[in-house]
């Protein structure tokens, strides 16, 4: 028998080099884990950062907002209060809020005047009508303390409903301002469940529980039943603008309550206000002092800081909730 040295040193040598491929995979393996982890550690330094400047720099913005120059309420003001968007029991606008303003402002003797600064395109009816109702409830407790609603962009419809319980109501000669009427809206779908083939379960207790079911059909008696809502929520609006305006209003009822919208300048021609000019115009030249001081109920700029990094969340996490799957098919009613 005899011995093939060469294939011998073939076979030696093939495993050495398999052997050297492994460690070089090894370690690219190595240095690629390495690599990928100083870039996640130079990530997390920079998302570390910049969440560290984010908080930094809200806390600087609390305390110059602390330290800001502001009116002592033991000087002679007047007093502010913001209605600033839609008008909602859920909204900053809302009643509540809006009512505890007032009667600070009203309680405070230093405070001359009121200014009710609204900038909204309605609402609620119940939410102003509650505002509406306070702010008359405290002229009378207060006589001596004039109120005054000056609308800039917009004071329509439930945004109107409360500048009409001030003395008097001023706006920019460009704001849009009016559209008294009412409006309730809806979709029906009864055509598009009969196309997919989708047959409509819906059980009730009462013959007309679910006139307002965009799934079901529309009924004519339903239809002027609903109308006649409008009408009464319609025919309050009007008296309340009436007893507000009295005199001063300068056209025909049909023109004045179809639910158009005018300029400032328009708006001063039909007597719907009184004169145009920005708030700070009507503390200087109406009322005769130069300081004001808003009341309106606002958060901390911490809170609202907590408030925006929290919105995203908890949007997120009431979402998710089964109650937010569902929506209700009540048509609300609203002052447009």
């Amino acid at each position: 028998m005899m011995f093939n040295g060469n294939k011998g040193s073939e076979s030696s040598s093939t495993q050495r080099d398999d052997q050297d491929r492994q460690w070089q995979l090894i370690e690219q393996l190595a240095l690629e884990g390495a690599r990928e982890q100083r870039k996640a550690r130079r990530w997390g330094v920079v998302f570390k950062s910049l969440a560290f400047a984010y908080v930094f720099v809200a806390l600087g913005l609390f305390w110059v907002s602390l330290g800001s120059k502001r009116v002592s309420t033991n000087e002679e003001h007047v007093a502010l209060i913001r209605v600033d968007g839609v008008i909602s029991a859920d909204e900053p606008a809302n009643a509540n809020s809006i009512a505890g303003s007032l009667r600070k402002a009203f309680e405070e003797e230093n405070a001359k005047a009121v200014i009710m600064a609204i900038n909204s395109p309605g609402g609620s009816p119940v939410q102003a009508g509650y505002i509406n109702d306070e702010i008359h409830r405290l002229k009378q407790k207060y006589p001596s303390k004039k109120v005054y609603s000056v609308i800039s962009d917009i004071g329509a419809s439930g945004g109107y409903y409360i500048a009409v319980a001030a003395d008097e109501i001023y706006a920019d000669k460009a704001s849009l301002v009016g559209s008294i009427g009412v409006t309730a809206s809806g979709f029906g779908f009864v055509d598009s469940l009969d196309k997919l083939g989708v047959e409509r379960r819906h059980y009730t207790a009462g013959e007309h529980k679910a006139f307002l079911d965009p799934f079901s059909p529309v009924k004519a008696s339903e239809t002027e039943f609903w109308q006649g809502v409008l009408n009464t929520v319609h025919k309050q609006f009007v008296t309340v603008v009436q007893e507000g305006r009295g005199q001063k209003l300068m056209a025909p009822e049909e023109e004045l309550y179809s639910g158009l919208i005018w300029s400032g300048e328009q708006a001063k021609a039909l007597g719907l206000i009184d004169g145009l000019g920005s708030a700070g115009y009507v503390a200087r030249e109406v009322i005769g002092v130069e300081d004001v001081i808003d009341y309106s109920r606002r958060s901390s700029p911490l809170a609202q800081l907590v408030e925006q990094l929290g919105l995203s969340v908890g949007r997120g996490i009431s979402s998710a909730l089964p109650g937010a799957m569902m929506q209700s098919s009540l048509e609300r009613i609203k002052l447009q």
